[in-house]
């Protein structure tokens, strides 16, 4: 190899890893955000009285679209619980957990849209 070729090699290396370790990083950002939609979430999702007396359990998926600043644009309930009463306390959730934490700056979108799992589960 001559001393050329392996200047531009170790430069060339050097790109990588940095942009290597940016890709990382974005992704470490992006996976901090969602734990954090996730706590939030738990910390405020209610299980209905009647629905634990009655015993009732239900998964929901929800279509969230956010702005920005985490404040909830729009959501739709894809998959229903199954249940009237824990179907009801979806938009109630909804409304207690806006705004969500802000989207990192490494998602560009002005909105971003997701589905968040639910789940009620009685233990």
């Amino acid at each position: 190899m001559t001393r050329e070729f392996k200047k531009l090699f170790m430069g060339l290396a050097a790109v990588s890893f940095l942009a290597t370790s940016a890709v990382f990083a974005q992704a470490a950002d992006i996976a901090s955000w969602q734990r954090s939609i996730v706590k939030v979430v738990a910390q405020k999702q209610v299980y209905p009285r009647s629905a634990l007396r009655r015993e009732i359990e239900g998964n929901a998926r929800v279509q969230i679209t956010i702005a920005r600043d985490g404040t909830i644009a729009n959501f739709e309930i894809l998959e229903n619980t199954g249940h009237d009463v824990l179907d009801r306390e979806v938009p109630k959730l909804m409304e207690r957990i806006s705004p969500l934490p802000a989207p990192p700056n490494e998602l560009s979108d002005d909105q971003l849209t997701f589905i968040l799992p639910l789940a009620w589960a009685l233990r």
